[in-house]
């Protein structure tokens, strides 16, 4: 829980600084994260779940954290998050074990109704 609770102080941190110092580049990939995660061709729901797999192949914790939440909130079922997390782990071995396990624990929390972190 800690640990999830410093990941999200990070980000806010980090994203604080982006906005002060006027980072163009920061504003457009905002910009391209609302245009990739809405509905299309594939729901909200089934690109969170992607990105889900893919954070977790790629080591990304933040992530993670992340898109384990959103796909949550677009209606995601623990397990197609854990389907999700296994289709990483089968692409990414152990690595993707390690940042997988991040996941499980976001959802624990969010099932617990202790920690909510999908914001900036």
């Amino acid at each position: 829980m800690e640990y999830l609770k410093e990941l999200t102080q990070r980000r806010k941190k980090a994203h604080a600084q982006f906005v002060k110092l006027d980072s163009k580049t920061y504003k457009a990939f905002l910009e391209l994260e609302k245009v990739t995660f809405c509905d299309g061709a594939l729901s909200k729901k089934m690109k969170e779940l992607i990105a889900v797999g893919i954070s977790a192949a790629v080591n990304c914790e933040s992530c993670i954290q992340w898109h384990t939440e959103y796909a949550l909130k677009a209606g995601a079922t623990e397990k197609e998050v854990m389907e999700a997390l296994e289709v990483a782990i089968e692409i990414g071995g152990g690595r993707a074990v390690a940042t997988a396990r991040l996941a499980t624990e976001v959802m624990q929390n969010i099932k617990d109704g202790d920690f909510t972190s999908a914001q900036y």
